[in-house]
């Protein structure tokens, strides 16, 4: 792949932009550790929101879309749709939760909400957990989408991939902290916006194409196009829609769809200006990544089967590239012409930075405050936290680039995260609804979660994937629901102050207000209204669905369905805001 002095300079251009944000609020973002990590606790929805889809516009995103979709078609794609039911009950439920806590970051959640020695054992171990396994993971995968896209557009090494495009992002990210990754993430989401959205258009138009109904009556497309399984596929139903349906939205724990909220979803959430905020910047997020960015990938994965029907035509034109069906997007890529090849690299780099930044910022916060400032230095300074936020960035780099040189595919990499959180996500839910879930409740289903996957992952079991997850499931829930019932409860003035400061709703804490009420322990009285927050979530989730999928019989020429979903998301933002109102 040739690219010239014009593509050269959009990219060196944006590196220098984002290296120019960094440095510019480098002073302000060290004043202290809610600097460096929340921004002040001072931002607005909009820019919070855009900030949030960045982060999940990875590198990676579009090759694991592109690999889903030579695979099993567009409707493979549910087995990551179905977060938006994570996602909507997030911005409905937990957002204003979340803000309402107060803490710095989720971790720091665990000793407001539990106590005894068992919840500083689970900040710190999640801290650490969290904070370095899970994140390297998911920074690995993200740096495989590099070392791939490198591979293909520019003839790079794998090393060679890693080290170029970490180095700029290391430094914008240690130096600016979360503001310094928000407001480059608003600049990298435009970017990435339009590099998908114009190579989409330019790729469907090649002669070897022919235009859009060229591609949709193309006969290895022709079958990939439905919105929903074959029902008639007993397994396929299963696996793509049934289960991710009924299952998985709610008991996967996934950075980005942490059911719940949680993450850098919730540091996020954190750092907005008031709960208005917070709830408006998750619904703008969950908007814009299931609605409106899917289609440019989609469009382009369904192109990769005219070029490159089998994975082996990818690697006989990419012989030194690390082969896979995620390929094919990386692949198509190398049709476009000068200029706008630069802007989609600058885009596929921005898209890299931007999640890299954010894993970053979110890894290293809880490596400072629930780890180094809780267990080892309670009396570090401001300034001493900052600095070590600032190393723990560079640490986390190099440990995922290291981890992504032995990684081979996006999917099996998103498959094992999914499967190390099997049957943890509901204990995420309720513990904000039931005052008897503890500490040991979650150590349960993180362990024995963890062990699982193990398990799955090590031994011929001859269990297929969505088998796997349906009984990591089950025995996990089983085992922290016993071992809550168990377990003493946790401590009544923890519980008290956690409720007087979040103010939860359900008929989960009855049994505590009798409990206070028998010690004279005074609970404010919520005002919330549990059935409008949940009608808003469901009418969220119709108006999403009804809008990607109306955007999909436009591109494919059928109207009339697209204007009956575009007045069903319509009207479904109307009543979502008149109850928001209320």
């Amino acid at each position: 792949m040739h690219l010239d002095w014009l593509d050269w300079t959009i990219i060196i251009s944006f590196f220098l932009i984002f290296l120019i944000i960094g440095i510019a609020v480098a002073k302000k973002s060290s004043k202290n550790s809610q600097e460096f990590f929340l921004s002040g606790r001072n931002v607005p929805w909009w820019l919070l929101g855009i900030s949030m889809v960045a982060t999940t516009f990875s590198a990676d995103t579009p090759n694991l879309v592109t690999d889903i979709v030579r695979q099993n078609g567009i409707a493979g794609n549910w087995v990551w749709w179905t977060f938006l039911l994570t996602g909507m009950l997030t911005v409905f439920v937990y957002a204003k939760l979340w803000r309402r806590s107060q803490v710095l970051t989720d971790l720091q959640f665990y000793e407001m909400r539990y106590s005894g020695k068992e919840a500083a054992f689970l900040r710190g171990f999640r801290a650490l957990y969290l904070g370095v396994f899970f994140n390297v993971m998911i920074m690995a995968s993200v740096c495989l989408a590099a070392i791939k896209i490198g591979g293909v557009l520019f003839d790079l090494k794998p090393w060679q991939s890693v080290l170029y495009a970490s180095l700029v992002t290391v430094a914008y990210s240690s130096f600016g902290g979360l503001r310094g990754v928000i407001l480059t993430d608003f600049i990298q989401f435009i970017i990435a916006m339009v590099g998908s959205v114009w190579a989409a258009y330019y790729i469907i138009n090649l002669p070897e194409i022919g235009g859009l109904q060229n591609l949709l009556q193309h006969e290895n497309v022709a079958d990939k196009l439905n919105f929903l399984p074959d029902f008639n596929d007993t397994k396929s139903l299963l696996t793509l829609l049934l289960i991710p349906l009924a299952v998985q939205w709610w008991s996967v724990w996934y950075p980005g769809a942490e059911p719940g909220g949680g993450g850098y979803i919730a540091q996020r959430m954190l750092a907005a200006k008031d709960e208005k905020n917070a709830i408006g910047a998750t619904l703008l997020f969950n908007i814009a990544h299931y609605a409106l960015r899917p289609w440019p990938w989609i469009l382009i994965a369904l192109a990769s089967l005219v070029f490159y029907p089998q994975v082996s035509d990818i690697g006989n034109q990419f012989p030194n590239a690390v082969l896979g069906h995620d390929l094919g997007y990386s692949a198509m890529l190398t049709k476009l012409p000068s200029g706008l090849l630069g802007i989609v690299v600058a885009s596929l780099i921005a898209a890299f930075m931007s999640t890299i930044s954010t894993h970053l910022n979110w890894g290293s916060s809880y490596i400072s405050l629930d780890f180094y400032k809780r267990f080892l230095k309670p009396e570090a300074s401001e300034k001493e936290l900052v600095t070590v936020g600032r190393l723990s960035t560079i640490l986390l780099m190099i440990v995922s680039a290291l981890l992504a040189l032995v990684l081979s595919s996006a999917l099996s990499t998103f498959s094992i995260l999914l499967q190390i959180g099997a049957g943890t996500g509901l204990i995420f839910i309720l513990r904000w609804f039931w005052w008897r879930v503890n500490a040991y409740s979650e150590i349960t289903g993180m362990v024995v979660s963890f062990i699982m996957a193990l398990v799955f992952e090590f031994t011929e079991l001859g269990l297929e994937d969505y088998q796997k997850l349906i009984i990591g499931v089950v025995i996990t829930t089983v085992s922290w629901i016993t071992v809550t019932l168990l377990t003493r409860p946790t401590d009544t003035k923890t519980l008290a102050s956690f409720y007087n400061t979040v103010t939860p709703y359900g008929m989960g804490w009855n049994p505590f207000k009798r409990i206070a009420k028998n010690k004279n322990i005074t609970l404010k009285v919520t005002h919330d209204n549990f059935t409008i927050d949940l009608a808003s979530m469901l009418l969220g989730v119709l108006a999403v669905y009804s809008t990607l999928f109306a955007t999909g019989y436009y591109i494919y020429g059928n109207n009339t369905a697209g204007l009956v979903l575009t007045a069903i998301a319509l009207l479904s933002a109307y009543f979502i805001f008149k109850f928001w109102r209320k």
